[in-house]
């Protein structure tokens, strides 16, 4: 109501402009009806933006700052060169350094806190478009200090606008952060500590620009939207409901399913039983950072989910974001959500489609029609009430530059975090990503829980005063006792084996009906799984990442059903079914790893505590044709001194003290990429290196890219969809998920130039639906075999 009221005022006023000056109107967007009837006025654009960024700000104390970033992203749009580039000029305009500009000269002369948030509306309003900058440094032309200055320098630039934007926004930079709370800290007194302090408060003040721009991406976004649906009759996406208006009947959903699940009576249900009590019971603690330590086949998913609801209920808090490490179990997670809560209300996001071209945003991209363009890619808000995402997309999110994937950004405030299986978080990456938590917790109402049954030790006691990967994590636990829950589910035998080639394993897989053996590669686990398949051994499967999830999924539903009704089963997979796949096999072989992998695989044996635990064993083998990367192999020798220390191998205890010794020998190398190093404060002025960051934060070291593979019928008929303009690309991105596999990016080039890949409607939906058309390179048992692709382009020649 506020809004069209305000559009009404605005709207007169120009009008009335109109008729008594003379003045043109100017406008946002613009369509192919030469009349301009239906094109959008630049201030209807504005203040339809300001109004969306201030309300998505209001939540978490940003609604000042965001508003005034979304009534001048787009002051340039006010100079005549860009009306004309609407009218079909050909010249390129930049349209944003004019408000990042004119941001700081209304702030000039208030008080710091005001001068500071008005250069990170600066960094927002001019990376809108073409991405996050840089201050300084970069790509020619890129940096925001260098665009400012060329601005101040350039008379044409610095006059042209129509000065009627004054009086059709009426902006102002005053008290900005007035309604901000920032949260405690503690107080330094070594150097060390004072030290780590400069860094954190750079850091927060990094944090607090990257939502300020989220708020201002996502309502530009949302405008722009808005505007060429109702002109073009399109469909929007979706709308969501509030997590507040549905918790009461999810909550009460999920009770009904618990008392369901406590029929069996068995020594493993009930631990589960009392874990669940224990830490649905803590739901009513304050918000911050937790740990839930719950040994493998506890029950932490849905002992955490109940605390995420309850937590949610108590605090009022707006939204459940659960991480997980692996594409490879994301939808089995959400598949258990949705059995639980019922569907419409869990959003599964993971995609590879969903960003901008791989090569690195540019000033170049600040163009007439990039709004528009902007609407072709498939990129998720994260409004739903409940995201299951990947560890991936969480966090580089947190630290990207593109619009595109910086738009979810302000909905992570004031929501509960589930992070599952947080020991697999990079740790060349671990530090950035632990200062992301704590400032989310500190500042952002976050309650965020560190789920996993091999927790990785992040306590700021294990680490020297002032380091930055520690937490305060005293007293946070929310199982109870993890050292008797330990004893109590300890239910498998490990055993060492020394040197074992692949003619070992398959006579040992020939000597059981049913066991898995984990790798390290890809290569291995292939090389492996025909081997197997060789020596002819019934009920072979081989789980991969050349899978598709669809696929996976398929293969996981008869490896679990063989292994219910007793029959032969032999599974050769890599790491990915080491986190949160639910299997349950007698016996199984890892090659050797890190502590916390060896733990996880044990989990994958005697899952429910069925079998004696002499039975169930766990070989831990060396192989001798495929030795581990070099950070495996130091992991290994991590490892190794826990056996002369520990004789539950598998106790939070080991577990600690194996996190310290691989964090003591990697120190600096926690943040291998210097990511805190590229964020400064001065007394001044900000030294903010967003783009930098953003190319250097890499979750997975080595870069993917994905084709989408016609799995199915379900598939290829998202793929036929591809040419409906009428169906959104989020939608489209979101039915495919399922179908992508992530390939290096000179194979997928090799895909492209052999003609077994090819972008599917490119003109419409850009370079995002990369299509396999060669059915005959993906292969049921295998997945997409994309060695073969020189191949099958000469046999093509053949006549």
């Amino acid at each position: 109501m506020a809004r069209t009221h305000r559009l009404r005022q605005h709207n007169l006023a120009r009008q009335c402009a109109g008729e008594h000056w003379g003045r043109a109107l100017v406008y946002a967007h613009s369509t192919n009806d030469g009349t301009k009837a239906n094109w959008q006025p630049l201030p209807d654009h504005l203040i339809g933006t300001a109004d969306l960024a201030e309300a998505f700000g209001r939540r978490f104390g940003l609604a000042r700052a965001a508003r005034l970033a979304g009534l001048l992203h787009d002051v340039g749009k006010y100079a005549p060169a860009f009306q004309a580039r609407l009218d079909g000029a050909k010249q390129r305009v930049d349209h944003s350094t004019a408000g990042a500009a004119i941001v700081q000269q209304l702030a000039r002369g208030g008080s710091f806190e005001d001068r500071i948030t008005a250069e990170l509306i600066a960094y927002a309003i001019a990376g809108h478009h073409a991405g996050l900058p840089d201050k300084r440094g970069g790509e020619a032309g890129a940096a925001l200090a260098q665009r400012l200055e060329d601005f101040a320098m350039d008379p044409a630039m610095n006059v042209a606008l129509d000065a009627a934007w004054r009086a059709d926004l009426r902006a102002e930079a005053g008290d900005l952060l007035s309604e901000f709370k920032w949260g405690p800290t503690e107080q330094p007194t070594s150097a060390a500590e004072k030290s780590a302090a400069k860094v954190r408060s750079a850091f927060r003040i990094a944090m607090l620009g990257r939502m300020i721009f989220s708020c201002l991406v996502d309502a530009d976004y949302k405008d722009t939207e808005r505007f060429y649906a109702r002109v073009e009759n399109r469909q929007i996406d979706r709308e969501w409901p509030a997590l507040r208006d549905i918790l009461p009947g999810l909550i009460r959903r999920f009770d009904r399913h618990m008392a369901g699940k406590r029929s069996a009576d068995t020594p493993v249900n009930r631990l589960r039983a009392e874990i669940f009590d224990h830490v649905r019971a803590r739901a009513s603690d304050g918000s911050g950072l937790y740990t839930l330590t719950v040994p493998t086949g506890g029950g932490k998913t849905l002992a955490s989910l109940g605390f995420a609801l309850d937590h949610a209920r108590i605090h009022g808090l707006d939204r459940i974001i659960y991480a997980i490490p692996f594409t490879a179990i994301i939808d089995q997670v959400a598949g258990i959500f949705r059995d639980v809560l019922g569907d419409g209300v869990i959003l599964e996001h993971h995609s590879a489609i969903d960003d901008e071209s791989p090569e690195r945003p540019s000033a170049s991209a600040d163009t007439a029609r990039s709004s528009e363009k902007k609407l072709k890619l498939a990129m998720e808000d994260w409004a739903a009430p409940l995201i299951v995402t990947t560890n991936v997309q969480f966090f580089e999110s947190l630290f990207a530059a593109r619009p595109s994937r910086c738009r979810k950004l302000h909905n992570i405030p004031r929501s509960v975090i589930i992070l599952d299986e947080a020991q697999t978080l990079p740790r060349r990456l671990l530090v950035p990503c632990v200062r992301a938590l704590d400032e989310l917790a500190r500042n952002y109402g976050c309650t965020i829980v560190l789920c996993t049954a091999t927790q990785p030790a992040l306590d700021q006691r294990n680490f020297a005063p002032g380091h930055q990967a520690g937490l305060p994590l005293e007293g946070r636990e929310l199982a109870p006792d993890p050292q008797r829950l330990s004893e109590g589910l300890d239910r498998v035998t490990i055993r060492r084996a020394g040197d074992m080639n692949d003619d070992a394993i398959v006579s040992s897989l020939r000597q059981t009906d049913q066991g898995f053996v984990i790798v390290n590669s890809r290569r291995h686990a292939l090389a492996l799984y025909r081997a197997v398949q060789a020596a002819g051994l019934d009920g072979f499967a081989h789980l991969t990442t050349r899978q598709c999830a669809a696929h996976r999924r398929r293969i996981l539903k008869g490896v679990r059903q063989r292994l219910k009704d007793r029959e032969p089963c032999r599974l050769v997979a890599t790491s990915l079914i080491e986190a949160g796949v639910d299997l349950d096999f007698p016996k199984g072989w890892r090659v050797e790893a890190g502590l916390d992998q060896i733990a996880q695989a044990a989990g994958r044996v005697n899952r429910e505590g069925k079998r004696g635990r002499d039975d169930s064993v766990l070989t831990v083998f060396r192989s001798p044709d495929y030795p581990p990367p070099p950070e495996i192999k130091r992991l290994v020798g991590d490892m190794s001194r826990m056996l002369d220390k520990h004789d539950q191998l598998l106790s939070p205890a080991a577990m600690d003290d194996y996190f310290g010794e691989v964090y003591w020998r990697l120190d600096r190398g926690l943040d291998q990429e210097k990511i805190l190093d590229d964020f400064k404060i001065s007394a001044n002025e900000t030294d903010l290196a967003y783009r930098t960051v953003a190319s250097k934060f890499r979750m997975i070291a080595s870069i993917m890219e994905p084709v989408i593979v016609p799995y199915d019928d379900k598939a290829r008929q998202a793929i036929a969809d591809l040419s409906n303009p009428f169906v959104p690309s989020g939608k489209l991105a979101r039915d495919l998920q399922p179908y992508v596999v992530l390939v290096p990016p000179m194979a997928r080039r090799r895909l492209f130039d052999c003609g077994h890949a090819a972008f599917f409607e490119e003109a419409t939906r850009g370079d995002q639906f990369a299509v396999l058309v060669t059915d005959s390179l993906y292969k049921d048992e295998v997945g997409l075999v994309w060695e073969d692709a020189d191949y099958l382009a000469a046999e093509g020649l053949v006549i």
